[in-house]
């Protein structure tokens, strides 16, 4: 059960870094 809680929480912070990149995209094609 330990592994599976923490495989979930790299999950989510994978999603979050995902989300991040592509606000960064589109913060950068707005620039331009």
């Amino acid at each position: 059960m330990n592994s599976l809680r923490g495989l979930r929480r790299k999950v989510r912070s994978i999603r979050s870094i995902q989300q991040i990149t592509r606000a960064m995209k589109m913060v950068a094609s707005i620039r331009l």
